[in-house]
């Protein structure tokens, strides 16, 4: 991956990490582990279906709504 690309996605990362930890009370630990534990943030990751295109908080609403529905976690 090139260095320009990195850094920009490093930034989105950040981001969506940032919505995400509203959703959790403000807990950036639990909003990173969500996020780097998600399939989503891995497909941003690799680039499926440009998703890196998609806005912040859309992304941070499917890793959420992932989250929420993986059996055994239940809602938050």
């Amino acid at each position: 991956m090139d260095d320009s690309r990195n850094i920009i996605l490093q930034a989105k990362n950040a981001r969506i990490i940032s919505i995400l930890a509203e959703k959790f009370d403000g807990s950036l630990d639990k909003a990173m582990d969500v996020f780097y534990n998600s399939a989503t943030a891995q497909m941003i990751q690799d680039g499926v279906a440009d998703l890196h295109c998609r806005s912040d908080r859309y992304l941070a609403e499917e890793i959420y709504r992932e989250y929420t529905e993986t059996p055994g976690r239940g809602r938050v």
